[in-house]
């Protein structure tokens, strides 16, 4: 009878051992921007949660939907930008949103909820926003900024950055031009290709992530950047400053979503809800620099960050912002027109 006891308490034991190693082997592959999220947060996560992370960064929407349209690695949660949500959406890539598995959901700013790219809030929840804009060295830029024109002043030559993405390029040549950051008119979209390809002699380089580096090592006078960004670089080197043009700029939005292909869609829930908690989410605030859509974590920061103009503008300045939609089959003629800029 004992033995009969032993072996069933030893069976007890081993299965006990089985279901905890089946929940610790339990991996999320996360894929997001470089440099954004604290990293303490996934360590606390995997704390938590006994789920590991796998985190793999990007640089731009683009090489973002490849990767997941090829399908090699199978990602749980990314953060794409609000047009490449909506051809995601299109394309039937992403899983519908169970919000009543979101604890967290409701501490959102309703502002960012049911916006053009995902009109019924069914596919994404917000993360991060922002805007563009030039940041600039103060003792190095002479002339006044305050337009996207300075980036094409002779004086700066070799001294301007910008940024290596098909969108935001383009929308810097659009709006200098007068013309929507959406455009599908083929006239237009050639004016702001022969802009750029006029321009391309004046850059330094075309940059991601490393572009901030640059500006705060004084390599660079002029650069195309994410608010965040400025934020952050600001405090590494005082002689820096961040505008948004007269011309306006793109008013974004990046969001969590789930891919159809992800293999593990409740833990992808469980990490989803973990960034909503205001406490963290004001954590990555403040690690990163960018403006939250989390009103409960947005109520824990400092006075002085609230105030910031270059994360929070004001209303007159968003007034002159515009949002990034899809632009379904004509993106081919942008991917041409940045092969012949980038080619030259």
């Amino acid at each position: 009878m004992k033995k009969v006891l032993k072996l069933v308490l030893m069976g007890l034991f081993i299965f006990t051992l089985l279901v905890g190693c089946s929940k610790k082997s339990v991996v999320l592959n996360v894929y997001n921007w470089g440099d954004y999220i604290d990293e303490t947060v996934l360590k606390d996560f995997e704390k938590e949660t006994g789920i590991k992370i796998n985190y793999e960064t990007f640089a731009t929407n683009e090489d973002m939907y490849i990767k997941v349209k090829q399908g090699g690695t199978k990602y749980d949660v990314i953060v794409p930008s609000d047009y490449m949500i909506a051809r995601m959406i299109r394309e039937g890539l992403l899983e519908k949103i169970d919000i009543r598995k979101l604890k967290n959901y409701e501490a959102l700013d309703k502002r960012f909820l049911g916006l053009q790219f995902d009109p019924k809030s069914e596919y994404s929840v917000p993360y991060m926003w922002g805007t563009f804009g030039i940041l600039y060295n103060k003792k190095k830029v002479t002339d006044p900024v305050d337009s996207w024109a300075i980036l094409w002043n002779p004086k700066y030559k070799k001294q301007i950055l910008m940024m290596d993405s098909v969108r935001d390029c383009l929308a810097v040549a659009f709006l200098r031009l007068g013309f929507s950051i959406n455009s599908t008119n083929k006239d237009e979209l050639q004016k702001a290709k022969e802009l750029l390809i006029q321009q391309k002699p004046l850059v330094l380089a075309y940059v991601g992530d490393n572009g901030k580096d640059m500006m705060a090592a004084g390599e660079a006078s002029l650069a195309m950047c994410w608010s965040g960004d400025a934020v952050t670089v600001r405090k590494q080197n005082p002689d820096l400053a961040y505008v948004i043009p007269k011309e306006g700029t793109n008013l974004w939005v990046d969001s969590l979503v789930i891919p159809k292909t992800s293999e593990h869609k409740e833990e992808a829930f469980r990490f989803i809800d973990f960034l909503n908690r205001p406490e963290i989410a004001k954590r990555n605030v403040e690690f990163i620099g960018y403006a939250t859509p989390n009103r409960k974590a947005f109520e824990l920061l400092p006075p002085e960050v609230q105030k910031d103009p270059v994360a929070y503008p004001s209303n007159e300045i968003l007034q002159r912002c515009q949002v990034y939609i899809d632009l379904g089959p004509f993106l081919e003629e942008y991917n041409k027109a940045w092969t012949e800029i980038k080619g030259q």
